[in-house]
């Protein structure tokens, strides 16, 4: 005898709700004894402690921020990390007060940005034991993005231009050294050079619809399956 599905909550009919359609909820599967180790715990390597500084927008003594690899379709999406491989509740006094002090930082940085309203900050911690905060850039006059669905719609809008994505990394970059640390990020260079044609398109804007890598699917983000027998096996 099967189980009556549950019902599709009443969120799915809010505006912010990215999908619409015939939606039904997933098989809840059976809680695993053990749970799979996250990167950097275990012998899973650390991605955050073996990331040069050449890799950050901005490098300080005791805190990096990263960008996603390429753009997305949120004006910036931005990860705070702790330089020592701690954990949200093992960081001592110190690296726990300057925590708030950085994430007001951050958050105000991205926030200056044209065409940024609010600025979602996001902690998930599933994918990775290193210590990492997200933020995110709503787009002002967006407001169907306004609240939970934000994360998803970053994967589903088209990414913004790299030229922009650039100039916004420098931007917040910049804003951050004020207060000291070393900026990284660099804005994009000048294109002296005249077209060939007026419908020429530079490598740096061309990034198609899905180039992107949203919030969603960052690998820190996605947990490792456990292991154990797949569906097919069962």
């Amino acid at each position: 005898m099967h189980d009556t599905p549950p019902a599709v909550p009443d969120f799915t009919s809010w505006p912010s709700f990215p999908f619409e359609g015939d939606l039904r909820v997933k098989h809840l599967e059976d809680p695993v004894p053990v749970e799979p180790p996250r990167k950097g715990e275990g012998n899973r390597e650390c991605t955050a402690c073996a990331a040069p500084d050449d890799a950050y927008i901005w490098v300080g003594e005791r805190w990096r921020v990263r960008a996603m690899d390429r753009p997305t379709g949120l004006p910036m999406v931005l990860i705070l990390e702790s330089r020592s491989h701690l954990d949200l509740g093992d960081l001592p006094n110190l690296l726990a007060a300057e925590l708030g002090v950085m994430t007001v930082r951050l958050e105000k940085a991205i926030r200056s940005l044209d065409g940024v309203a609010r600025v979602h900050v996001n902690r998930w911690g599933d994918g990775s034991a290193h210590l990492h905060l997200w933020f995110l850039a709503r787009p002002y006059g967006r407001l169907q993005l306004r609240g939970t669905f934000l994360s998803l719609w970053d994967s589903i809008l088209p990414p913004i231009s790299e030229q922009q994505w650039r100039e916004n990394l420098a931007m917040v970059a910049a804003w951050l050294a004020e207060f000291g640390g070393r900026p990284l990020a660099e804005p994009p260079r000048i294109q002296w050079q005249a077209p060939s044609s007026i419908g020429t398109q530079s490598s740096s804007d061309a990034v198609g619809e899905d180039d992107g890598v949203g919030v969603i699917e960052a690998a820190e983000e996605i947990p490792e399956p456990a292991d154990g027998p797949t569906d097919d096996a069962r």
